[in-house]
């Protein structure tokens, strides 16, 4: 729904700021969704007299005119219009100046060797209609210098507000002024309703359809000239994005958006015999004035005369009957259609138009005579003509529900206490009938209303729904608080570490294809009526979902994916039986670091950054991170689930012990990016949070930490290791050889060199030792290297010299 703020002001008697406006509007349910003022775009346009014009010496079409703008230096413009000559009052587009048609930028420059300083436009090339003919020519009193859009009235912001379905007193600009003047934005304007002189009976009309169409009002003007509509009316209909057309269209489209009440004019010539509101015969054809031909079906209501249809009812008028130039007698028709019957039909003839829009809702019936009376005042003034009685076929249905209402009830249900005075002013300047003991009746204009719950918002609305304050809702006796198993908890705590480590969480669909689950060693659960063949197994890894988003958003453009994601994994128990894994999955594609003048070139993810987010998500967990074991991933042939699915030599997987895996990591074996296709590499982790050992019941609360009295102190060793001696494994038997001296240890150098006998590595251990009351002798610290030694001659480790 679309206005002017000028128009509103037509309504509304208000001083409130255009920006004091939009806020109520949102406040109040009718929420802004844009604001446009086309005066903007022509604020440095003036208006401006040719004082001279004179031929150009070096072009014959062109002509040099020296123009007044009202600041008492005439300006040199070269203009190209025909119609250009001394005297007259146009419209100048000073230096600085964007041309609305073609988005240029004035400016001074030199035209066939003549300096021209702005240009004289035409109405197409400011967007006010399609004459190119010639510059635009104005009254020879239009005041020179005055800003063009305040001359033009153009200089008003287009509000658009989106209207709910059950808002239908809004779709027109005086409900929207009455909502506002009820929110304290200034005082509702009287409606002036005329009362047009008449002549004769009125047409003949009738409704046989009294279900679809309960009330057919007519009136008949003849002796009309159909002008162009006055100025005024054709920018207010322009600015809200309406064509115009004629004055007798124009009036009917101004006031179905001025009061909410749509009409249809018919040529009287045009029409044979009584004019009827029927159900459609089946097989019936109407040309509606979109041009296009609707077959009928025989629930659909027509106005129709002896020989044709002519009108969808409610919806659209048909070309037959529609007035044009020549069009000298007229038939105002003013009618209430049925909201169900409007919509089913313009449902099944997929046909929208605003008169569809503002009777599905359900437009104001207490409005006909009123809207027929406003509407035939126009015709007469605008077009002329002499006006016939007023033909009422039918009746509307008048009948308004009355209810009692509590005013506690806004506390009770709306949660605002709303003093019950304020109450009843706020439901009278919304049209409400409040008797004294409470007995509220519903205008006419508001048949969504009820019962007492819509009196209440009503009243929250008005009164401002930011101001029902925010409490916490009781909690009855016996309902239990809220609580969180161990397992989400751990989950709750992996997913908010992944994010704040920089993973992006992902949601995937628990089925995936038959194919996918093949690459991960096959699905446990496959159902017998799935939706599609691609939603048929259930996933027995989270995989499949995140490389098929990788491939997704590598295909589009992104250089770097993280993503992460918290599910089930589906499988079955060693009797076969369903079995759910809680598991967190992650992948790493693209590039880690992006080229620099420091890095050179992208750094890709690899597989110790897979091993880096497995130990910081296990440690989020609560997992002993420094008692896992880093041991190989298992192919499926030696009974590893999904092995295969990993790249050998680059994955692995972190244990507690040689059975208990909590995580796998590393790259993705090449055949599953193939798969998917996917170009580069991928890292991975699959972190198993169901395998994660309990935390451990305690009665006591752990001291609190005290940081020790004396400094640590830090060895060296140097080992010659066998090339296959994983590094992990050297360094936690360091840790284990003497864990109360010993608090940390780690390889912080690795040589290797080919040697006759093959490759000889050495791999240098830093050791942290911490004294507790006392320092270390050199005694002690004897015994403890002692040990190290000792330790690293189990895995094959021998001191170097």
């Amino acid at each position: 729904m679309k206005f002017t703020l000028s128009w509103l002001r037509e309504h509304l008697d208000t001083d409130a700021s255009l920006d004091t406006i939009l806020v109520t509007l949102t406040r109040i349910g009718l929420e802004v969704e844009g604001v446009e003022n086309p005066g903007k775009a022509l604020a440095a346009f003036r208006i401006a007299r040719v004082l001279t014009a004179e031929r150009h010496p070096q072009a014959d079409k062109l002509q040099v005119l020296s123009v007044d703008t009202g600041d008492g230096t005439p300006l040199q413009v070269v203009c190209g219009a025909p119609n250009a000559r001394a005297g007259m009052i146009g419209v100048l587009g000073l230096p600085g100046a964007v041309v609305p048609s073609n988005g240029m930028q004035l400016k001074v420059s030199a035209i066939r060797g003549v300096e021209s300083n702005g240009m004289m436009c035409s109405s197409r090339e400011l967007e006010l209609g399609d004459d190119h003919d010639g510059i635009i020519e104005l009254p020879a009193d239009a005041p020179v210098g005055m800003s063009f859009p305040d001359y033009a009235g153009i200089d008003d912001p287009v509000i658009d507000v989106s209207i709910t379905p059950n808002r239908q007193d809004c779709m027109g600009v005086r409900g929207i002024a009455r909502d506002l003047a009820a929110a304290g934005l200034g005082t509702l304007k009287p409606l002036a309703v005329p009362t047009p002189a008449t002549s004769g009976a009125g047409p003949d009309v009738r409704t046989d359809d009294t279900e679809g169409c309960p009330a057919f009002y007519a009136q008949s003007v003849a002796g009309v000239v159909n002008r162009p509509a006055p100025d005024w009316m054709q920018r207010r209909l322009k600015a809200i994005g309406q064509k115009p057309i004629s004055a007798l269209v124009d009036i009917t489209n101004y006031v179905m958006i001025d009061l909410g009440r749509p009409l249809h004019v018919y040529d009287r010539a045009k029409v044979s015999g009584a004019l009827v509101a029927r159900r459609a015969v089946a097989g019936e054809q109407v040309l509606a004035l979109n041009g296009k031909t609707y077959a009928l079906g025989d629930a659909m209501t027509v106005i129709a005369d002896d020989a044709q249809v002519h009108d969808i009812g409610g919806i659209m008028g048909g070309e037959d009957s529609g007035v044009s130039d020549t069009t000298t007698d007229v038939l105002i028709e003013c009618a209430y259609f049925t909201p169900q019957a409007i919509a089913r039909t313009g449902q099944k003839l997929n046909l929208t138009s605003d008169a569809r829009g503002r009777f599905e809702r359900g437009v104001d019936p207490a409005f006909l005579d009123d809207g027929l009376a406003i509407a035939c005042a126009m015709v007469l003034d605008l077009c002329g003509g002499t006006a016939s009685g007023v033909t009422r076929a039918g009746e509307p249905p008048l009948a308004m529900p009355s209810f009692a209402y509590d005013p506690a009830l806004a506390q009770r249900l709306g949660g605002l206490s709303v003093a019950p005075e304020r109450q009843r002013d706020i439901l009278a300047r919304l049209g409400f009938a409040v008797t004294d003991d409470w007995q509220v009746t519903p205008p006419s204009w508001r048949r969504d209303v009820d019962g007492p719950a819509d009196l209440v918002e009503e009243v929250v609305r008005i009164e401002g729904i930011d101001s029902v304050p925010s409490v916490p809702l009781p909690r009855p006796d016996g309902v239990a608080r809220p609580t969180a198993t161990p397992e989400q908890k751990i989950e709750r705590k992996v997913r908010r570490s992944a994010a704040a480590r920089g993973l992006h969480e992902a949601v995937t669909w628990s089925f995936i294809p038959q194919t996918q689950a093949a690459v991960f060693g096959g699905g446990a659960w496959t159902l017998a009526n799935p939706i599609s063949e691609d939603m048929k197994v259930m996933r027995p890894s989270l995989l499949p979902g995140l490389l098929s988003a990788v491939q997704r958003n590598l295909s589009r453009g992104a250089s770097s994916v993280r993503l992460f994601e918290v599910g089930r994994r589906y499988l079955a128990d060693a009797a076969g039986a369903p079995d759910e894994r809680a598991t967190l999955t992650l992948v790493l594609a693209g590039e880690r670091t992006p080229r620099g003048w420091q890095a050179g070139k992208p750094q890709r993810f690899d597989a110790f950054d897979a091993k880096a987010e497995a130990l910081a998500l296990l440690e989020a967990a609560g997992a002993p991170v420094a008692n896992l074991q880093v041991m190989p991933v298992p192919s499926t042939a030696e009974g590893g689930e999904a092995g295969d699915a990993w790249h050998p030599g680059q994955s692995a997987t972190l244990r507690l012990g040689p059975k208990t895996v909590l995580a796998r990591f590393g790259m993705l074996h090449p055949g599953v990016l193939k798969a998917f296709d996917i170009a580069g590499d991928v890292a991975a982790v699959e972190l198993f949070l169901d395998a994660l050992p309990p935390k451990r019941a305690s009665g006591f609360m752990r001291p609190a930490f005290a940081p020790p009295a004396l400094q640590a102190v830090t060895r060296d060793f140097a080992f010659t290791v066998s090339p296959t001696l994983a590094a992990g494994d050297l360094v936690r038997a360091i840790k284990g050889s003497d864990k109360a001296a010993i608090v940390d240890a780690r390889v912080f150098d690795v040589f290797e060199r080919a040697t006759d006998e093959g490759v000889e590595r050495s791999m240098a251990v830093e050791v942290t030792l911490q004294p507790g009351e006392k320092s270390f002798t050199d005694a002690e610290l004897k015994a403890v290297a002692d040990k190290v030694v000792a330790a690293a001659a189990k895995l094959g480790a021998v001191l170097r010299g």
